[in-house]
């Protein structure tokens, strides 16, 4: 180890004034925020229920119809079906919630299952859990705004063949919405959920009293049912088919438990209730929605929706209510992708800080958000919208499985939990706290009763998880099955790297001084002898007094220029005339500066000293070759090796000899 006893190390703090100017991005998404304001940018539960909500809340739009997708297949008979199996959801959404109010207590640090499941089950677990997530995420925005293009197309049929353009302007819309902060994009959705929440509650509400009084009625002119055609396996497979697509109305319910950092204190708690009311009302529309569509004879179709076909029927045709039913549905549907923005940035974020994801990811942006999270969720979703046309029932095989798969992560690892918490009875309590992201662990009298519930609940959600792989692996499951492995071996090769990197610059153990440089060689290309090489030069003497500037011979008439002018002007520094018969500048010095390399001795440095023309107008810098970057991107990989930029700043040239 190095001595450090007698030396002291003066370490001074300063605060800088510097504070970043306004541009057009402040304009765009706003003033930037200092560290300081963090504390300020968090949010209530009315906000929160907007800003994670919106994705299991949207859901409502499209998951009916997923069902009765299903079941057209067996002919409207079968539409019967859908309460039922509605029910089951909404029991199964009940069992998912407890679990999570649960995480949330557990884990009030964020992370949901991909923490659970690390913390309990090991990585491998966890990664499983996150690479779930993670696409589940990208997912929720190409399946909810794809969803609200339909709601739009189903009112305007002529905007059909736009509906892939006008998808992906809504995803970087949102992008930009939630570039702006958490408190901000939270206050521009609170409105427009908490209208979709009064609306919908309104036409379940009209409609139930026209059904109890017998003036329901049926869809007026129902458009061309729309069905996948799988009669092969006989109507239980159907309805377990039914029951998996309609699974997709409980995605988001785990966002909150991702993102439990966002709300205020008590956060946990905050966070626990906003998951309550969440869950209530979802069961409420769900439940509604599904009831009212059998009973209107509403019938799956890429053309109109449940939502548009049930609207006009319940308020009587296509007046002010109808449209008010479309226009808040589709945009709550726009802006389930909410969900995501808040929680996969903040996902891959704690991620990047395990080292799994690129470290890039950690950084906030100016306004206190995970920016570089949010833009690459942006590129992803619009990418796979345009790969599938912003079809939902293309989407949504794709789409619940990684979903329900890191429920039974999450739960499985809870249950394990809540088992270490019944060993804790007579131990020392303190001696298994290790981990600064997750509360105390300690004994728990309701150990038992909680690892029951929890495992019941990852028995169910693994059942559903297996039914779904099996009735959508043709329609696509497939694919996710197949992307999860190879995301998690990225994932884990990411990990590896950060770990060998680590392990190579820890100063753990670390006794050997480096050996002090014995020899510093200077090598300086010259392409011409102008006021820039001189400074250059200057520069390169300072650092040694062994120099050697190298100028490449491609044009014998301007070398000969060059050698008079070196020997009026280069200070007795030696220069190399090295031909290149076949006119290339790169390569030649490239290879003298490896016959060096080869030929260097023992501590000796090299150092590559480039003269760079900086001008102060961009189009007239885009005329001039940059060498030290080219030089830089040929030699960075070279040990010993130093590549140093040695600026020449004009505001106008004027010297036709300056060439670089």
């Amino acid at each position: 180890m190095i001595d450090q006893e007698n030396k002291q190390t003066p370490i001074i703090e300063r605060r800088t004034e510097y504070k970043p100017p306004r541009t057009w991005r402040s304009w765009l998404i706003g003033r930037p925020l200092s560290t300081a304001d963090a504390s300020h940018e968090t949010i209530g539960k009315v906000v929160g229920l907007a800003v994670f909500a919106s994705d299991a809340l949207s859901s409502n739009a499209y998951a009916t119809q997923e069902i009765l997708v299903v079941l057209a297949a067996a002919g409207t008979m079968a539409f019967g079906y859908v309460f039922p199996i509605s029910i089951a959801i909404v029991a199964l959404l009940s069992i998912v919630s407890l679990s999570y109010v649960q995480v949330i207590h557990a884990y009030p640090d964020g992370g949901g299952a991909y923490v659970v499941a690390r913390d309990n089950l090991g990585e491998l677990a966890g990664l499983t859990a996150a690479s779930s997530l993670l696409a589940d995420y990208i997912l929720t925005v190409s399946v909810s705004v794809s969803s609200g293009i339909a709601q739009i197309v189903s009112a305007y049929p002529d905007l059909y063949e736009y509906r892939v353009p006008m998808a992906v302007g809504a995803v970087f819309l949102l992008m930009l919405v939630n570039l702006r902060g958490v408190r901000e994009s939270g206050a521009a959705v609170a409105v427009p959920s908490m209208s979709f929440i009064a609306i919908m509650i309104f036409m379940i509400l009209v409609g139930m009293f026209k059904y109890i009084s017998g003036s329901l009625g049926t869809v007026v002119n129902p458009p061309e049912a729309f069905a996948h055609g799988i009669t092969a396996f006989g109507l239980p497979f159907l309805i377990l088919h039914a029951f998996s697509s309609g699974t997709a109305a409980l995605t988001g319910i785990e966002a909150i438990s991702n993102g439990t950092t966002a709300f205020k204190e008590p956060r946990s708690k905050n966070a626990t209730t906003t998951l309550t009311w969440m869950a209530v009302i979802l069961a409420i529309l769900f439940m509604g929605i599904s009831f009212l569509s059998s009973q209107v004879g509403a019938v799956p179709s890429e053309v109109e929706t449940v939502i548009s076909q049930l609207g006009r029927t319940v308020f009587g045709g296509q007046g002010i209510l109808y449209f008010g039913v479309i226009l808040f549905t589709t945009i709550i549907l726009l802006l389930a992708g909410n969900t995501a923005y808040a929680g996969f940035p903040r996902l891959s974020a704690l991620m990047a800080m395990d080292g799994f994801l690129p470290r890039q990811l950690t950084y906030r942006g100016s306004r206190l958000v995970y920016s570089r999270g949010i833009m690459a969720l942006a590129v992803l979703s619009s990418a796979l919208i345009v790969l599938f046309q912003a079809s939902v029932t293309r989407l949504i095989p794709l789409y619940a499985i990684g979903v329900f798969l890191s429920f039974t992560l999450a739960q499985s690892g809870m249950a394990l939990r809540w088992w270490k918490s019944g060993r804790l009875l007579n131990q020392n309590e303190d001696a298994v706290h290790t981990n600064a992201r997750v509360s105390k662990l300690v004994y728990d009298p309701l150990w038992r009763l909680k690892m029951i519930a929890n495992g019941f609940g990852a028995l169910c959600t693994g059942i559903v998880m297996l039914i779904f792989a099996m009735t959508k692996f043709q329609d696509g499951a497939y694919v996710v099955l197949i992307l999860i492995p190879a995301l998690i071996g990225v994932l884990w090769m990411i990990h590896i790297h950060y770990k060998n990197l680590a392990k190579k610059l820890s100063l753990d153990n670390f006794g050997i001084i480096p050996p002090q440089t014995i020899r510093h060689r200077v090598i300086m290309p010259v392409s011409g002898v102008h006021q820039g090489t001189l400074s250059a030069l200057r520069y390169a003497r300072m650092l040694s007094d062994d120099v050697t500037a190298v100028h490449i011979v491609i044009e014998p008439a301007d070398a000969e220029k060059t050698r008079k002018k070196w020997e009026t002007w280069g200070e007795g520094v030696r220069l190399v005339m090295l031909d290149s018969p076949y006119r290339l500048f790169i390569e030649p010095l490239l290879e003298y500066i490896a016959d060096l390399f080869d030929a260097r001795q023992p501590g000796e440095i090299i150092t590559v000293v480039v003269p760079e023309f900086v001008s102060d107008n961009r189009l007239s810098s885009a005329l001039h070759t940059n060498t030290a970057e080219i030089l830089r991107a040929q030699l960075k990989n070279q040990h010993g090796i130093v590549i140093t930029n040695v600026p020449y700043h004009v505001h106008e040239v004027e010297n036709e000899d300056v060439n670089h």
